[in-house]
């Protein structure tokens, strides 16, 4: 038995992979592109574990990359943030534009010898890369998504980060990728399955055009393409990394942003299928790129009383899930005309990856502050396939 397979079945049958962890995801810069620094995530860390109503305790958190932004290879300091408000950290490795992730690695190396166990103990996952493999698909490709990363590549990155982290006190952390639902369907990637102990998947109904995409048919979209990655992943566990509905923003077809229609998707597929069942990061606590017009976040200037009630109700309108139903959208192999995710940027700010949505791009030459390193464009803020999205949740 391999290594990491041995790790991964410890770590199931002691229930540590298996947690259900509730949490947002976080890019290293604000809606003016300036840096995050730890007074700027300590603040959103706050915020999350005192949300009023919330159906239970948001203290984990998703990173794009171990890189300070502006920096070549200094540790996030989401980190210190992370240690002093004991959020539990789902780390990233940026792995797009670039041949090496020596930066990502001296930065995480740098994190491990400055904070030893309070840094480590709470780190829960590790993705290496984020909708790579969505990016250089042909319909990323079409939805001028930025640049990607292929099977052979990512591979290539797992292997270097296990052989840099293998004396360290993370060689226990399970590893997984965060990708499009129709990334993970398509079989020419299943090599990156075989290589990591869990999937993460980003789902976005909100951009499926032309699969009906109205609010009220929301939970089963995201029902079909949760179950076709579930086929694809052959029994290793999923997170779902990215979700959620826009509150404002231009109509997608037959979905429209709304308070309203947020709160909806929040209770029909946050509450009935993800919260406290399945390892869960939502889009997002605060908007972060001003260049996407549709907006996410739950909150307002981090005020832990949110635009909409978080109670989960007892009862749904999504009926269960039925295989036998049309499942044109989720065919594997199948290209996803509106599978789309929130902002596939080029770099790791943490905006969604599909953002501008399925079929257009906003393009702006923002400034790479993170693993690719300086002068890097942000490449498109394209959309990305309803399980994708790079959204930067705050």
């Amino acid at each position: 038995m391999r290594a990491s397979a041995l790790i991964a079945a410890c770590l199931l049958a002691s229930g540590v992979s298996a947690e259900n962890y509730l949490g947002f995801n976080s890019g290293n810069t604000l809606p003016d592109r300036s840096a995050k620094f730890k007074k700027d995530f300590k603040a959103e860390f706050e915020t999350a574990q005192n949300l009023e109503n919330a159906p239970g305790k948001f203290n984990s958190v998703r990173l794009y990359t171990n890189i300070q932004a502006y920096s070549t290879d200094e540790p996030i300091e989401a980190f210190e943030a992370a240690i002093e408000t004991k959020t539990k950290l789902l780390l990233g490795i940026w792995t797009s534009g670039t041949d090496s992730i020596e930066n990502e690695l001296s930065a995480l190396k740098k994190a491990i010898k400055k904070y030893g166990k309070d840094f480590t103990d709470l780190v829960i996952g590790m993705s290496i890369g984020s909708e790579d493999l969505y990016r250089v698909s042909e319909t990323g490709i079409k939805n001028k998504a930025g640049v990607g990363a292929g099977p052979q590549t990512l591979i290539k990155f797992i292997n270097d980060y296990k052989k840099a982290i293998a004396d360290t006190p993370l060689a226990s952390v399970p590893i997984g990728h965060v990708d499009t639902w129709d990334a993970w369907t398509n079989s020419s990637n299943k090599a990156v399955i075989d290589a990591l102990d869990w999937i993460g998947v980003d789902e976005y109904p909100y951009y499926e055009n032309g699969k009906g995409n109205n609010i009220k048919n929301a939970g089963r979209l995201f029902d079909r393409a949760y179950a076709a990655v579930e086929a694809a992943a052959g029994g290793k566990p999923i997170w779902v990394t990215e979700t959620g509905w826009p509150y404002t923003g231009p109509d997608w077809d037959e979905a429209v942003p709304s308070v309203e229609n947020a709160q909806y998707y929040w209770q029909e597929v946050g509450c009935r299928k993800l919260f406290n069942k399945v390892p869960t990061f939502w889009y997002n606590l605060r908007d972060s790129n001003p260049d996407n017009e549709m907006k996410f976040a739950i909150t307002k200037n981090l005020s832990t009383k949110p635009l909409f009630d978080l109670t989960c109700p007892t009862k749904f309108e999504t009926p269960d899930y039925d295989p036998n139903e049309s499942a044109s959208a989720t065919t594997p192999g199948a290209t996803a005309t509106g599978f789309t995710t929130v902002v596939s940027t080029a770099t790791p700010t943490g905006s969604p990856a599909s953002e501008s949505g399925s079929n257009g791009s906003d393009s702006s030459a923002e400034e790479n502050s993170g693993s690719m390193g300086k002068g890097l464009s942000m490449a498109a803020i394209g959309s990305l396939a309803l399980v994708a999205g790079v959204f930067a949740l705050f």
